[in-house]
């Protein structure tokens, strides 16, 4: 590659970034630091009427969250900014003037009116109303009208739009890095809006200039915007600039029949579509997001990676930077990837039990506090280590182990049917061999209660789950000497005397 590799992200602030939105940002960064490039944020919030206050921030702060943060955009100015296109709108004026200049656009009056008038006529016959060189010589435009009449009219303050002007009969072969060679016929499309009366650039135009401005070598996006390829590459050849390379990504798909994931699929199953929570400024509804429901960023990222590309191995757990040695867009696959909420959860497990015991402690602690429970660090990290293997989120915590922080103050009614007429009298006995324990860790009491049940000549299940029972509240939890070990010797025997007293 002998330019530099500059890749982008190009949302718009129409709500939060969804899923989907933050694997594009994560294609592209990969692609980027793999090729020790640039990764670039710019806004695309051309359309007005679809901004949504704070969506701006809540994208910068998903990326930032998701660990893959941009090298150059909004407070992290570059050589090619501003990086919001609401803020380039006198650029783009004067290119879509060179393109009435040279012939490849034209200014058109059609009313709005007139236009759904004439789709209403074509879908009553059963067709597709399409603007382009079919019906452009018969429509309200600069191609039927003089110089002068178009100026006047512009003068007069007509409303008007720029429409790219179509090349008539040919096939474009393009190329796409995911997709190989596509072809597509150039009558098949229509003459898109490029410009609008009110100063505003549309989608095609803004995006295509500030590419070429900001030096993008390569677009990665979704592969919604494939239909669109054939009108950007015309626009590079019409302005005569080399175009980037495109590689446009499979969709992520609903779990759950067929189709393109989306909120309501989240909503149904249970699961979020959004990095982070977001809150509808208009509707005050609020949307669950990853980071609110507990997920680890370096298992989303890491799951999210894994949906629509592997390296071709077996391999399922990566470290960011293991990502970035490995990642190539040839082997991102065409078809469209089935997003697997239970799979996500085995990614935040496998994350959970790699992360640091005492930094799970330190969050957990916060549910503690709520419950007015106040431990020393290292108990709750040594909690932690017993029952973290059965979590897959640090909220799932409380239920796996609140038997360390509180004693039971009931019994599981069907363990406690096997509570027997001389268990009471059998524990009174297994407390007194605890309590005159000295050495009261978790290795030296299994040996002593064991050798003692050996003594006695009975079996194991007869002392063992009643001791459970009594110290758990059911027969749940970790292994049992060390849950003795963890809340001391004074407290295993008061709760050994209270189960007996009760039941």
């Amino acid at each position: 590659m002998p330019k530099q590799v500059r890749v982008r992200f190009a949302p718009s602030p129409t709500g939060p970034l969804h899923i989907g939105g933050v694997r594009t940002a994560l294609f592209n960064f990969l692609f980027a630091k793999k090729n020790n490039g640039v990764f670039y944020l710019r806004i695309e919030d051309t359309d007005q009427n679809r901004y949504v206050p704070g969506a701006e921030e809540y994208i910068v702060e998903a990326l930032n969250w998701c660990g893959i943060p941009f090298d150059e955009g909004i407070g992290k100015e570059g050589n090619y900014g501003p990086y919001r296109q609401s803020e380039r709108k006198d650029i783009y004026k004067h290119y879509a003037q060179q393109l009435i200049d040279s012939g490849w656009a034209y200014y058109a009056f059609d009313t709005a009116e007139k236009l759904d008038e004439l789709r209403k006529e074509e879908e009553a016959q059963g067709k597709t109303f399409i603007y382009n060189h079919s019906n452009r010589d018969k429509m309200d435009n600069s191609l039927r009208l003089t110089n002068e009449e178009t100026q006047k009219r512009i003068e007069a303050g007509e409303d008007f739009v720029i429409r790219f002007k179509i090349p008539v009969g040919e096939t474009l072969f393009l190329k796409d890095i995911i997709r190989g060679d596509v072809k597509f016929e150039t009558n098949l499309l229509d003459d898109k809006v490029l410009f609008k009366s009110d100063g505003m650039p549309t989608y095609h135009l803004a995006n295509i200039v500030d590419d070429h401005l900001m030096e993008t070598s390569h677009v990665i996006r979704g592969e919604e915007w494939l239909p669109s390829l054939p009108l950007h590459v015309l626009l590079y050849r019409a302005f005569g600039w080399e175009a980037p390379e495109f590689a446009h990504l499979p969709l992520i798909l609903k779990p759950v029949g067929n189709g393109k994931l989306s909120k309501r699929d989240g909503d149904k199953l249970g699961f979020p579509v959004f990095p982070l929570e977001w809150k509808d400024p208009k509707s005050g509804e609020i949307s669950s997001g990853y980071r609110e429901k507990g997920y680890l960023p370096e298992a989303v990222v890491n799951f999210l990676a894994l949906l629509g590309w592997n390296p071709g191995t077996d391999q399922e757990l990566f470290t960011l930077d293991e990502l970035v040695q490995l990642f190539e867009l040839e082997k991102v696959h065409k078809a469209g990837a089935k997003f697997d909420p239970e799979k996500n959860k085995w990614f935040n497990h496998q994350y959970l039990q790699r992360q640091d015991n005492a930094e799970i402690a330190t969050q957990f602690s916060h549910t503690l506090l709520e419950k007015g429970i106040n431990k020393p660090a290292g108990f709750v990290a040594e909690v932690v280590r017993l029952v973290k293997e059965r979590a897959n989120f640090v909220s799932e915590l409380w239920d796996l182990s609140d038997f360390f922080f509180t004693a039971p103050e009931s019994y599981d009614e069907k363990a406690a049917k096997n509570w027997k007429e001389d268990t009471g009298a059998l524990l009174t006995e297994a407390s007194d061999v605890l309590y005159n324990t000295l050495d009261f860790t978790s290795e030296n009491l299994e040996t002593t209660l064991k050798a003692w049940i050996e003594e006695k000549g009975i079996g194991m299940g007869k002392v063992m789950q009643p001791l459970r029972l009594s110290l758990v509240g059911s027969l749940k939890g970790p292994h049992l000497f060390d849950i003795m070990a963890l809340i001391g010797k004074e407290e295993t025997v008061n709760r050994i005397k209270k189960a007996v007293t009760i039941l």
